[in-house]
């Protein structure tokens, strides 16, 4: 037995149920309770640092490969140098012993590496090693009903961060422009006192500086027009999705679809035939309904899309549960 096998069986034995899950916090796996940063992480005081969303299935790690591509990519956009302290092999097994330390046979993994602990200054360089947290846990964003019969979602008035500013397709820990967008969707939800799980709005279109259509607060967006599957190309402002990938060159083809990058317009959404949002942590759901609105109060506009999950996104999330619940989960 290992000694990482060994610490991770002495913190399971250790840890009480209400400790869970267990957490890997630069180098040790500690119960909930003890997982802490030091206040002087940059990570903490400035949003600097990248991390991950990753689904487990059936005790494999989903597109883990395609995963730390994007990891290890994004790490150096933002001049972290991850590969020189933490290997990428070592990161794939520091996943690996969260998953065995709490148990997970489907779950989901948040993976946070931080600029590290440096000084009050900006100066990122002022912080010799960069942090990691694995976080082992279950998800769930969005009620069962509302694959079945579609969600609700919100045009933002709060528009896309340009990619000059800070590019979209690095998956920094600054998330505040989509928490904030988000609100936008909870505070109308709260004030037109949505109690239903079905109808609650949960998610947002946000659009670019030009009015383009980009993305949700954490999901990328698919339209379905005339049997055609569109979702904006990367340079409209998105995050360059793992399962948005996964549909474009998997799923679509394996369902006989082709699915074209392009930009597309609000207009162009709300007159779509389907409109679906992709995501690590949501999957692959229905939008069925649009709704524009002024202020946190008034709705101005509701678009109908669809009456439920439409046909071609049916198609599309039976094949992904087929496979993601099937004997041979692609780690790649």
């Amino acid at each position: 037995m290992t000694q990482a096998s060994t610490d991770v069986r002495t913190a399971r034995s250790a840890a009480a149920p209400a400790d869970r899950p267990l957490v890997y916090v630069n180098g040790a796996i500690v119960p909930k309770s003890q997982a802490a940063v030091n206040v002087f992480d940059h990570g903490l005081l400035y949003g600097d640092g990248v991390f991950e969303g990753i689904r487990v299935y059936k005790g494999r790690i989903f597109k883990c490969g395609q995963h730390m591509d994007r990891l290890y990519a994004c790490a150096n956009r933002i001049g972290l140098r991850l590969e020189k302290h933490v290997p990428r092999e070592e990161m794939v097994d520091i996943q690996r012993r969260c998953i065995e330390a709490n148990g997970i046979v489907d779950g989901y993994i948040r993976l946070v590496v931080t600029r590290g602990v440096g000084t009050l200054g900006l100066n990122p360089y002022l912080c010799p090693e960069p942090g990691v947290i694995c976080i082992a846990d279950q998800i769930s964003l969005y009620k069962p009903e509302m694959y079945e019969k579609g969600m609700r979602v919100v045009v933002a008035h709060r528009p896309k961060t340009p990619i000059p500013c800070l590019d979209p397709r690095i998956k920094s820990l600054n998330y505040l422009n989509n928490i904030l967008a988000k609100c936008e969707a909870i505070h109308l939800s709260q004030h037109l006192g949505i109690t239903k799980p079905e109808d609650m709005l949960l998610e947002v279109i946000m659009l670019n500086m030009e009015g383009r259509v980009t993305e949700g607060s954490g999901d990328n967006i698919f339209i379905v027009k005339g049997g055609r599957v569109f979702t904006p190309p990367s340079d409209a402002g998105i995050l360059e999705g793992i399962t948005r990938r996964f549909v474009m060159r998997e799923l679509a083809p394996a369902c006989g679809l082709k699915v074209e990058e392009r930009e597309f317009t609000l207009a162009e959404l709300l007159a779509a035939d389907e409109v679906f949002l992709t995501g690590t942590a949501a999957e692959m759901i229905a939008v069925r309904e649009v709704l524009e609105h002024e202020g946190e109060t008034r709705v101005t506009a509701t678009h109908r899309i669809s009456d439920g999950e439409g046909p071609i996104t049916n198609r599309l999330r039976t094949r992904f549960r087929q496979i993601v619940t099937g004997d041979t989960i692609p780690e790649d």
